[in-house]
């Protein structure tokens, strides 16, 4: 099987005017869908990131203290997957619940080891 990354973009405006309540239900609809990925031996790691960071431009002179794009582009985090194709590795991110919060969800292939 091939891995996949699954990069979760944008949605913090949204998850900031929801309540803590609503939050935590919304995590918990994460944690089911993680586990149904992990459940079908699929799940291989990730996490979700701060907002901040440095990007380090062409060069490597020039350091800016956040990456220069909207909000709504931010990874906020990502999975490690194992699928046969991207095909079936986009069906499973179909799933993913950030997208009824307005985030997306970006599928690439992870180069492999040699």
């Amino acid at each position: 099987m091939k891995q996949f990354i699954f990069l979760f973009k944008g949605g913090d405006e949204l998850w900031d005017s929801k309540s803590e309540k609503e939050q935590e239900v919304h995590m918990q609809d994460w944690m089911q869908w993680i586990d149904g990925i992990a459940k079908k031996d699929q799940y291989l790691g990730g996490e979700r990131l701060y907002p901040g960071g440095k990007t380090i431009h062409p060069g490597g002179i020039k350091v800016t203290d956040r990456p220069l794009t909207e909000t709504k582009e931010l990874v906020g985090g990502y999975i490690i997957v194992k699928a046969n194709t991207i095909e079936e590795a986009t069906e499973m991110a179909k799933g993913c619940p950030g997208l009824l919060w307005e985030s997306s969800v970006e599928v690439r292939e992870v180069w492999p080891e040699d």
